[in-house]
């Protein structure tokens, strides 16, 4: 097990199949934003929060998804230990994820958050 004060990101931190997105967006609440669309769902016993990241082809070419994608989770890596335990959580990006700069990614996604009420 990891120190609370680490600062990687494993994958074992994230969601990885069908049925675990299948299971935030059917049981968790949504929370939308111009950039990002937030869903959450508390899971017992889960320890550490698990995140899961979409990037759909509205965004554009596989080049610029997973430059968002990079973006998004180097964003929760950074501010994981602020994140409350027991959580679930999926976060959906926007056609203007795309163009936007990291900045305004944080910003909303911190934005999302504390309106979700997952930050310590």
């Amino acid at each position: 097990m990891q120190a609370a004060s680490s600062f990687s990101f494993p994958k074992s931190q994230r969601l990885t199949r069908l049925s675990e997105y299948e299971r935030v967006k059917r049981d968790g609440s949504a929370r939308g934003g111009k950039l990002l669309q937030l869903s959450v769902v508390s899971v017992e016993n889960s320890g550490r929060c698990r995140v899961g990241f979409v990037t759909s082809r509205r965004l554009g070419s596989a080049v610029v998804r997973n430059r968002v994608r990079r973006r998004l989770r180097e964003i929760v890596r950074q501010h994981q230990n602020h994140l409350r335990e027991g959580f679930w959580i999926v976060l959906v990006a926007r056609k203007d994820a795309a163009t936007a700069g990291y900045r305004a990614l944080e910003h909303e996604w911190l934005r999302l958050a504390r309106r979700a009420s997952i930050l310590l």
